[in-house]
């Protein structure tokens, strides 16, 4: 739609006396942005693939989680749960895809073990964002967990530590 002689006039008689702003030195360009990843990229579609092909997937995980070693006695068990071991590290899961945070979380406790780490507290968050199919790294770190043999026992965190989007871990003594 054309504009009017009307409309011209109006607007040069609005903008009469205004002088432009002078030149102001420029901010900089923020560094640019790193290239986003592909949420489905073929090799994270191949590696889930193949770990639905040789691990057996653990089943929707709870709102609280516990797990312990045959063997590892009750008091040590419940000394767990009640949060009653120092911890000595952790390792934040947040924001990893599904196998990154398992080569993490393998790398952390192999790290941990050789430090002669006992007590760990692994954050996976507690999927509120993960979708209709619920919190997938928390079911995945609860079967990794499970399958190591340098994990005695797993128990969701107290509320203070991260309640059931975190897990204090016990490791073997080495």
């Amino acid at each position: 739609m054309p504009i009017s002689k009307d409309d011209r006039r109006a607007f040069a008689d609005a903008i009469r006396g205004v002088k432009p702003l002078r030149a102001q030195k420029t901010v900089p360009p923020r560094k640019s942005r790193p290239k986003p990843e592909a949420r489905f990229s073929r090799a994270e579609n191949a590696a889930a693939l193949e770990a639905s092909l040789t691990d057996d997937e653990a089943a929707p995980a709870a709102e609280e989680i516990a797990f312990r070693r045959p063997g590892l006695s009750e008091r040590v068990f419940r000394d767990l749960r009640r949060g009653r071991f120092s911890i000595e590290a952790e390792i934040d899961l947040h924001g990893l895809t599904q196998s990154q945070a398992k080569v993490a979380l393998q790398d952390f406790i192999a790290e941990c073990g050789a430090e002669r780490i006992r007590c760990i507290r692994v954050i996976h968050g507690k999927g509120a964002r993960s979708g209709p199919d619920g919190p997938v790294l928390k079911a995945a770190v609860q079967h990794w967990l499970a399958q190591w043999d340098d994990v005695l026992a797993y128990v969701s965190a107290r509320r203070r530590d991260g309640g059931s989007g975190a897990v204090y871990v016990l490791l073997k003594r080495r």
